[in-house]
């Protein structure tokens, strides 16, 4: 029987390294996220500084944490072999539910989803035992400490909005003061604003990140407490005037330095407090373990009260945690996803949104523009031209050879301001997530700025909804999971751990090739970096190789369509349709690319690169139509409607032959540039006059024969479809002969 719990502490080991890893890679956007926005250095040295913070954090880092132990439930209530059951049930679920949000990159709280995790299987595994006892389900109350939930529930809804009202207060106040053009203004102030910020992060490392270490003693952490103001106004005097000092004679960037002081911290305190999120349920299993193995008592009769008391953490363990943290920041590519999520929702320039629109994020778009037309009719015009004008949006970057989210200005506020928040709340011992501060605190700071304009808003504030949104979700989703999986572990015994690692290993190989995918068709869509012509060489190379590929593979999903739809392939029309899909949002970027192309050409080019705008809008029509082509042919088989009849799938074969021997020759011509609008119409009226006799002859035999209405559908849709698509590629071709006639020699 020992044997048997051995192998399950193993297996929360195993699960407490794979948790470090989801964990980190999903926390990591809290430290990370500001200083790669902002480029303050190279990524490899913000890993570094982050690395050194979470590895001090470690060696610094406190308690065991109470909620792994007692927080939620009381553990006097249950026996050895029911609470390493919980305990697992807890692993299996934080692990899959962290490796789900990093997979789409979604920032979300380890916190939460551990605690909440750890209420659900604690909740499944007392109903369970009142069943077996025959008690009351009334006294489920003795088992749960319902308090503690409830008051992480509430520390939550409060911090997510103060942390957001907070990050839009105070950068409007400091934009105001500096403006975008800060450069001017930042030699006799950057002593003051790195003061104050050196000084809050300095308060936060303190009370927050090494708050319940070994290394601050109750009786100091209480002094600091008590004179928090006068350390306050000490260390901003002293850090201002070296700052200034520092500035003018040896030109230190004090933005950098903030950026970096803040990357460290927030990275010291995920480790020295969150890091217990990931491996406190494991080390709680494990002493259990020790405990009930010196009791020599059977499992199902060894109490487990004494976990009520205070339990150190082994400081070899937490640092072997805080080298896989920091091994993870460096290889771990889903970390990168969550960070470029939030970097896409603040990042001040336009561009292409990941996000759609939806009707509450329409809502509050709408309402405030309507808010500001009603204050424009109210206050001054006087007010607002100075607003506009502390507000003109200006290239800050100290590199400006690198592009940047956002400038270091609203990269230090967003550390400064999580960090004062994440370090008062400690003070008065009120829950919060580290992540939902951070995060919103960058949203509040990016709504000030002006980095949600009228062509971004709605797009902006439906990704922040849906992050939030998943939040609220973590609780529940993590509450369930670890619910049915402590039943399963509970009922099923050995097999039932058997059949919950096969199934969790299942979801994380499933989990790791969608995002593979994912990662891929990001890079597909990203593949053509944007940068500006200026000859007439380059313009027409960029246009012949972004234009002629998607031809090219609109003409290979047109042919494999037709084929497999005589086929009947499911699988391969299935991933047809996301083929196409990803190449609406290639067509839809380089549409939007063009556009930015003509705007940076030079006078002697406008006139070609208005050309380039209709050859792309049409490439994007040519795509329209292959999507209502292949969409209704999965849609159709898919259904297991009838096959297409003999007769019609001869005339889509000879169709098809047709098509792709049009498409061949038109970028044959355009590669070599010497293409003739006039032999592309004929060839395509031929291809048309056949559809329009096949389509006649359908309506014919439809009148005069009993035929399947839905395979008659799709055939003229696909008829329809394909004659629609070779008119736009005609007129594509117009437009490329044309822009080849106004390219200058």
């Amino acid at each position: 029987m020992e044997w048997y719990y051995l192998v399950l502490v193993i297996i929360l080991g195993v699960f407490a390294i794979a948790d470090l890893t989801v964990g980190v890679s999903n926390d990591a956007v809290n430290f990370l996220g500001p200083a790669v926005g902002s480029r303050a250095g190279s990524f490899r040295l913000i890993l570094i500084v982050a690395a050194i913070g979470i590895i001090v954090g470690a060696m610094f880092s406190g308690e065991m944490m109470e909620v792994a132990r007692k927080g939620i439930f009381h553990p006097d209530q249950f026996m050895f072999s029911e609470i390493i059951l919980i305990f697992l049930a807890v692993m299996i679920a934080d692990v899959l539910l962290l490796d789900f949000f990093n997979t789409f990159g979604l920032p979300t709280s380890t916190t939460v989803s551990l605690v909440f995790g750890l209420l659900g299987s604690a909740v499944a595994a007392s109903v369970i035992k009142i069943g077996r006892t025959q008690d009351s389900i009334s006294n489920l109350s003795n088992y749960i400490n319902t308090d503690k939930a409830l008051a992480i529930i509430l520390g939550i809804l409060i911090s997510v909005i103060v942390a957001f009202i907070a990050g839009v207060v105070v950068q409007f106040i400091t934009r105001m003061i500096f403006s975008f053009n800060y450069k001017k203004r930042i030699k006799l102030t950057s002593g003051i604003f790195g003061g104050v910020a050196l000084t809050a992060i300095l308060l936060f490392i303190v009370l927050q990140g090494l708050g319940d270490s070994s290394i601050i003693t109750k009786a100091d952490k209480a002094w600091i407490l008590d004179n928090t103001w006068t350390i306050a106004m000490i260390s901003f005097i002293i850090l201002s005037i070296l700052l200034q000092i520092f500035h003018l004679v040896f030109k230190l960037n004090v933005f950098k330095l903030v950026v970096f002081a803040g990357t460290f911290g927030l990275a010291l305190s995920f480790a020295g407090n969150d890091l217990v999120n990931f491996i406190g349920v494991p080390l709680a299993g494990l002493k259990s373990f020790q405990l009930w193995q010196a009791s020599c008592s059977a499992p199902e009769a060894y109490n487990m009260q004494a976990l009520i008391g205070d339990i150190p953490a082994d400081i070899f363990l937490l640092i072997i945690a805080g080298l896989i943290m920091v091994a993870t920041i460096f290889i771990s590519r889903k970390a990168r996803t969550v960070v470029k999520t939030t970097l896409e929702l603040s990042r001040q320039d336009e561009g292409d949104e990941r996000w759609g629109s939806s009707f509450f994020a329409r809502t509050i778009v709408q309402s405030a523009v309507t808010l500001q037309k009603g204050l424009q009719k109210i206050l001054p015009e006087k007010f607002f031209t100075f607003l506009n004008k502390r507000f003109e949006n200006v290239n800050n970057n100290f590199d400006d050879k690198l592009p940047v989210s956002f400038d270091l200005i609203r990269a230090s506020i967003n550390l400064v301001v999580a960090s004062i928040l994440i370090a008062y709340a400690t003070s008065l011992k009120l829950p919060l997530s580290t992540t939902y501060v951070t995060f919103m605190v960058a949203m509040g700071t990016s709504l000030a700025d002006g980095a949600w304009g009228r062509e971004s808003a709605v797009f902006r504030v439906t990704g922040v909804l849906t992050i939030v949104g998943g939040w609220f979700f973590t609780a529940i989703i993590a509450f369930i999971v670890a619910a049915i999986i402590a039943t399963i572990l509970t009922y099923g015994g050995a097999y039932g751990v058997i059949f919950m690692l096969l199934l969790a290993g299942f979801i994380i190989y499933k989990s790791k090739i969608k995002h593979n995918n994912l990662e891929k068709q990001s890079a597909e869509i990203n593949e053509s970096k944007e940068y500006f012509p200026e000859t007439a060489v380059e313009l027409s190379e960029l246009t012949n190789r972004q234009s002629l590929e998607i031809l090219k593979q609109i003409s290979i999903i047109y042919k494999e369509t037709i084929e497999t739809l005589e086929n009947e392939d499911r699988k391969i029309l299935k991933k047809l349709t996301k083929d196409v899909n990803l190449l609406n949002k290639q067509t839809k970027k380089l549409k939007s690319q063009s556009l930015s192309i003509y705007k940076n050409l030079n006078k002697e080019l406008q006139i070609s690169g208005s050309y380039v705008i209709q050859i792309f809008d049409y490439v994007r029509e040519i795509e329209y139509c292959l999507n209502y082509i292949t969409l209704p042919s999965f849609i159709h088989v898919n259904n297991v409607h009838n096959p297409i009849p003999t007769k019609q799938i001869k005339d889509l074969r000879l169709l098809k032959m047709q098509v792709c021997e049009l498409f061949e020759y038109v970028m044959e011509s355009v590669n070599n540039e010497a293409l003739s609008h006039q032999e592309v119409q004929s060839k395509i009226s031929s291809v048309i006059n056949f559809l329009n006799n096949n389509r006649v002859i359908q309506l014919s035999n439809t009148k005069e024969n009993d035929i399947n209405t839905r395979t008659t559908m799709l055939y003229l849709g696909i008829m329809h479809e394909t004659k629609n698509m070779l008119l736009h590629l005609e007129n594509y071709t117009k437009s490329y002969e044309n822009y080849l006639q106004t390219l200058p020699r």
